[in-house]
């Protein structure tokens, strides 16, 4: 057995070796003898006790104090945070982070962090031919490249690229604040520097050419009428997919509202039901399963139907579900003389800021 005590603290364990007790030599801790497997034996005691000895000093230099627990653990290989790989930290972060949902923070957020892991799993595999890598090694050049990747393999754009690498920077910190042993921040020369983008909206006539239009098939015209009420509505896809009969409310001023709180920041957004999202209300209304307002399909599906629409309708443009949420901001509202701080509440912004965007 053996025995570490250090200030009155103890802890011992098996040194996985065996010997008959009567070679045992108690007071000097050997095997007595000259035998082959004393020798042997005590080689590897004496190997041991080095080796306690060692991590004794390296846990004093860098902690400034030692827990015999501590070296027991290490010497017995029970201690496996410095061991643990970049996508087993990513993956308890994760973990972690799914058990907040609901609280500080949302279902589409952590779909992103996963789909960072994944993103980073695919780096890996391409550009390094491995399925993991020591939180240790990671350099600045680990991170351009991995900029770059995303660029080239996955089409992003820069400030897409750029957001999943602000993503791989949080879970880096959450790594270092388990205590993890790192040296170099690999994210310390890297630049977050976004670019600004003239975001595409619709005109009115624009609007009023999908309105019209005609579609042979129910589907189409029905992701026609969700879209439309996401234009005059500044709703996401994920809150008009969430919103029941019961976020229709009349209010003290004799309208229809939408009154809800945004899925993403937990924000309320009350909007003013004009014409054309009440006759889109009315249209489906009791027809939907647990109360939902509309039938919405998958966000994927949305964009793949939107996209058809668009060109049917003869509309040049990238016409999607967030397209809706940036034409109600401008087309229907600003240009409309709505003040930016009121479009801001209604589209559920915590800082006016994004509105501005």
């Amino acid at each position: 057995m053996v025995r570490i005590t250090i200030n009155k603290e103890q802890v011992q364990f098996s040194s996985k070796l065996q010997i008959n007790p009567k070679l045992w030599d108690t007071s000097n801790g050997k095997v007595l003898g000259a035998s082959t497997d004393a020798l042997n034996i005590n080689r590897l005691l004496n190997i041991m006790r080095v080796k306690i000895d060692e991590i004794y000093y390296q846990q004093l230099n860098e902690h400034g104090y030692v827990l015999p627990e501590k070296i027991k653990n290490i010497v017995l290989g029970v201690e496996t945070d410095k061991k643990k790989m970049l996508l087993e930290h990513f993956a308890e972060h994760n973990e972690f982070y799914l058990l907040k949902i609901g609280r500080d923070t949302s279902q589409i957020t952590y779909g992103r962090y996963e789909l960072t892991k994944v993103r980073l799993k695919e780096f890996l595999k391409t550009e390094y031919k491995l399925s993991d890598i020591p939180v240790m090694e990671l350099t600045p050049i680990f991170i351009e490249k991995f900029f770059l990747f995303l660029q080239q393999e996955h089409n992003c754009n820069n400030n897409t690229a750029l957001k999943f690498v602000q993503r791989f920077r949080t879970v880096f910190n959450y790594i270092k604040s388990t205590g993890a042993d790192i040296k170099i921040d690999p994210f310390v020369s890297f630049r977050f520097k976004t670019k600004k983008v003239v975001r595409e909206v619709l005109t009115q006539e624009e609007i009023d050419a999908i309105y019209k239009k005609e579609f042979l098939t129910e589907r189409l015209g029905q992701v026609r009428d969700i879209f439309l009420f996401m234009c005059y509505s500044g709703l996401s896809y994920i809150d008009v997919a969430q919103l029941t009969e019961d976020n229709v409310k009349t209010a003290f001023d004799g309208h229809q509202w939408i009154m809800t709180s945004r899925q993403k920041t937990n924000v309320p957004s009350n909007i003013r039901l004009l014409e054309i999202p009440l006759e889109i209300i009315e249209k489906y209304k009791g027809k939907q399963k647990d109360g939902k307002l509309f039938p919405v399909c998958s966000n994927q599906k949305m964009n793949e139907y939107l996209k058809e629409i668009a060109t049917i309708c003869g509309i040049d443009k990238p016409v999607t579900c967030h397209l809706a949420r940036h034409t109600f901001g401008t087309t229907v509202t600003l240009a409309n003389g709505v003040p930016i701080e009121t479009v801001s509440k209604m589209l559920g912004h915590t800082d006016i800021r994004t509105t501005h965007k």
